[in-house]
């Protein structure tokens, strides 16, 4: 199985009243919070934590896009990407996002994704999520009812982007161009292997069955919620006659890793609370706008994550609300429901991998940074993890291909980055 080392880039210095003084972590998040000083370190520390997951030999690193929040810093993970791809050398980079439907014209998607993968000689994860409704309907205006036509739309531009050699005209809906003709290309042909983040969209499922592409569950709320939409995707593929192959979907999971599970509780009990307290406090105005869900996954009785995080304090209708008054908040409860993994490297292992096996899952993102996690204790639960966790979990689903992995260019072939650390050295010499 893979395992990749995904970042959300939250904001780590969220006040301790922040849920009572504060609707939302999201779209009206007040700009007072924002100190860009101490960003200018978060950001830094952040991008640090993911060369080094890189370097303790995960499988890949993983960001993703959000807009006008306190719980992702990374309006453009295009840039992060971009960065990562020069400053590392065999990890590929999973980008959880580009939003598609926000792109105007989406071949500045193609071109940029093209870009990282050509930087980085082909190791490029493309992402294309149709997007949370707090990004897409309120952050960036779009209506809701339209959306996923927009996605598609999109979607379609991109992909004939890459893989058109000649230039062509593009008359759709929403988009409408003369001349295509993307310049870079992608290293990798026909184009770089094609994730899809998404909730619990029937018209997903179906749509990744279709194109081939990955289905990935970015669950916040662990396994044990997760499992009704993996037992509901597996069930859809069944349907559709695709094979059980593991590696057809990803799924997120909060881990902690300390010596024994008295130490992780103590150790990840802050930041855990930090999250589900304060990152996740989304008024309910933005869960569920009229026209983001489609008629088959409300009929399936399917909720997205934002509909989970509100529920509880919102003005949400009553009967969501008494669906989601449970969601933990204390780190007994967060570990108890499954949101956060959290012991021994062995116990945490032995979770994991009846996890992957229940959930079928041959993806597995990992958060080991979440909350206002410090960064010397991210580096210890990555490293711990690496070292311990992971040697044990390497073999599973080893009977399966993965066909939806990057195929990067030979390593004589790839140019060889610079070494920054000996920059300083040289120059201090001279």
């Amino acid at each position: 199985m893979k395992l990749m080392w995904f970042h959300l880039m939250p904001y780590t210095e969220l006040p301790d009243d922040f849920r009572e003084k504060h609707p939302s972590v999201w779209v009206d998040i007040h700009s007072s919070l924002f100190d860009p000083k101490r960003a200018h370190h978060m950001y830094n520390d952040f991008m640090d934590e993911l060369e080094y997951a890189a370097e303790c030999g995960f499988d890949a690193i993983c960001v993703n896009e959000h807009h006008s929040n306190g719980y992702g810093l990374m309006p453009s993970p295009n840039l992060i990407a971009t960065s990562l791809a020069r400053r590392t050398r065999e990890t590929p980079i999973c980008v959880m996002g580009n939003s598609l439907a926000l792109y105007n014209p989406p071949t500045r998607v193609a071109e940029e994704f093209a870009m990282i993968d050509v930087i980085s000689g082909g190791r490029l994860i493309a992402g294309f999520p149709v997007g949370t409704p707090m990004d897409t309907c309120f952050a960036y205006g779009q209506n809701p009812s339209m959306l996923r036509e927009r996605y598609l739309e999109a979607h379609d531009l991109v992909i004939r982007a890459w893989t058109e050699k000649e230039t062509f005209a593009f008359n759709g809906r929403f988009n409408q161009q003369r001349y295509v003709n993307i310049w870079p290309r992608p290293v990798q042909q026909p184009h770089p292997p094609v994730w899809i983040p998404g909730g619990g969209s029937v018209e997903t499922w179906r749509w990744c069955a279709q194109m081939d592409y990955v289905y990935c569950y970015l669950s916040y709320y662990g396994y044990k919620a997760g499992k009704a939409i993996m037992d509901g995707f597996w069930a859809e593929m069944d349907r559709l006659g695709k094979d059980r192959n593991p590696y057809r979907a990803g799924f997120l999971q909060f881990v902690g890793v300390a010596e024994t599970r008295a130490q992780a509780m103590e150790l990840y009990r802050e930041p855990a609370e930090y999250f589900y307290g304060r990152c996740l406090h989304v008024d309910g105005r933005w869960a569920t706008p009229p026209g983001y869900m489609t008629e088959a996954t409300q009929r399936a009785g399917l909720s997205s994550q934002v509909a989970k995080a509100a529920g509880a304090d919102s003005t949400l209708g009553k009967g969501t609300q008494e669906r989601f008054a449970g969601t933990a908040k204390d780190m007994q409860g967060i570990v108890e429901r499954g949101y956060v993994i959290i012991g021994s490297p062995d116990e945490v292992a032995a979770q994991l991998r009846e996890v992957a096996t229940s959930l079928n899952v041959g993806h597995f993102m990992l958060l080991l940074q979440f909350g206002n996690m410090s960064k010397a204790l991210t580096k210890y639960n990555t490293r711990l993890f690496a070292e311990k966790v992971m040697p044990q979990l390497k073999g599973l689903f080893s009977e399966w291909e993965d066909r939806w992995w990057p195929k990067p260019m030979a390593e004589a072939e790839r140019a060889v980055p610079p070494d920054f650390s000996a920059a300083p050295r040289a120059l201090a010499a001279e």
